[in-house]
C-alpha cells in the first residue's frame, strides 16, 4: 500500500509538473502566433495608471523574445509637455502606447496611431485617498461623496484623465464646481511630478482622487474606496500601435503579451480589473 501511494504521489507531481510546462509553452507560442520576428527594440510611451503592472510584466517579455523595451512615460492626456499625445505630436518616437482608452481613440482619430490595433488591456476605477491616520470619510453614495467634497478642506486630483474627468464633468454634475475651485489643486503626475496620493501623504491635501492603481502602493495614505458606481467612469486603459511605428510585429506581440493569461495576475495585483475575453 505504502508503494502504491508513493507511486501515485510522483504521478501527480509528473503531471502537475507537464501541466505547468504546457501551459507556459501555450503563453511564449501565443507571443509570436503570426511568425517568428527578430529581436527589436521597442519603444513604449505609457501613462502612469498601467505603469506598475507593466514595469513587473515588461522583463517577463523581454526574456521570452528577445525584444527589448524603453519606456516612455507622460500622462494620457492634458496640457503638460511630457503628456504622451503632446510627445506624438512633437515627433518623439513610439512604437506602442499605453494609455488612457479614450485619449488611444482620440490618438487614432488624429491619425497618430493605427486604430484597428487598439486593445484595451484592463479596466480602471477613480479611488480616493486620506492622509495614513485620519478618518475615512464616508463616499459610499453620490449625496455622500459630496458631503465629503463639501467638507474637506482640500482636494487633489490628477493632471490625467481622471482628474479631467473630475473636474470638468463630475463636479459640475454635482453642482459643486464653484465651491471646490478655490480649496482643489490639480497634481502634475510622474515622470517629473508625483502621485496625488504622496501629496495627500505629505499633508498639503486631505482628500486626493486618482486611479486606483495610482493611490495604492504610495505608502503614508489610507485608501478610502472607489466613487460610488453611478457617477465611475468606464475607464480602460488601452494599448495600439503607433503610425508611425518602425517595429509594429514586435509592438503587436507586446499587447499579445500583455492581454494573455500570465499578464493577468499581475494587472490584478496593480489594482487594475481584467477585461473579459473577446
Amino acid at each position: 500500500m505504502a508503494v502504491r501511494d508513493a507511486v501515485t504521489v510522483v504521478g501527480k507531481s509528473i503531471h502537475r509538473g507537464l501541466a505547468a510546462r504546457w501551459a507556459l509553452g501555450l503563453v511564449l507560442g501565443a507571443l509570436l502566433v503570426a511568425r517568428p520576428v527578430p529581436a527589436a527594440e521597442v519603444r513604449v510611451m505609457i501613462s502612469a495608471g498601467f505603469f506598475g503592472a507593466y514595469s513587473e510584466l515588461a522583463p517577463r517579455f523581454e526574456a521570452a523574445t528577445g525584444h527589448t523595451l524603453v519606456a516612455t512615460r507622460g500622462p494620457s492626456m492634458g496640457d503638460s509637455p511630457e503628456a504622451i499625445p503632446t510627445r506624438l505630436a512633437r515627433g518623439e518616437p513610439a512604437d506602442v502606447v499605453i494609455l488612457d482608452g479614450g485619449a488611444a481613440d482620440e490618438l487614432g482619430k488624429r491619425g497618430m496611431t493605427r486604430p484597428a490595433s487598439k486593445i484595451n488591456l484592463a479596466e480602471s476605477k477613480i479611488g480616493m485617498v486620506v492622509r495614513q491616520g485620519a478618518a475615512k470619510p464616508d463616499i459610499s453614495t453620490v449625496e455622500a461623496l459630496k458631503n465629503t467634497l463639501l467638507a474637506a478642506r482640500s482636494v487633489g486630483y490628477s493632471d490625467s484623465g481622471s482628474g479631467t474627468y473630475l473636474s470638468t464633468t463630475l463636479f459640475p454634475q454635482l453642482g459643486i464646481a464653484e465651491q471646490l475651485a478655490a480649496k482643489s489643486r490639480k497634481v502634475r503626475g510622474p515622470p517629473s511630478g508625483e502621485p496625488v496620493a504622496a501629496v495627500v501623504a505629505r499633508g498639503e491635501l486631505e482628500i486626493g482622487f486618482q486611479q486606483v492603481a495610482e493611490l495604492i502602493h504610495v505608502p503614508g495614505v489610507t485608501f478610502v474606496g472607489t466613487i460610488p458606481a453611478a457617477v465611475q467612469p468606464p475607464t480602460f486603459f488601452s494599448g495600439a500601435i503607433t503610425a508611425k511605428s518602425t517595429q509594429p510585429e514586435a509592438a503587436a506581440a507586446l499587447l499579445r503579451f500583455l492581454t494573455s493569461p500570465a499578464a493577468a495576475p499581475v494587472i490584478t495585483k496593480a489594482g487594475l480589473t481584467l477585461v473579459p475575453a473577446r
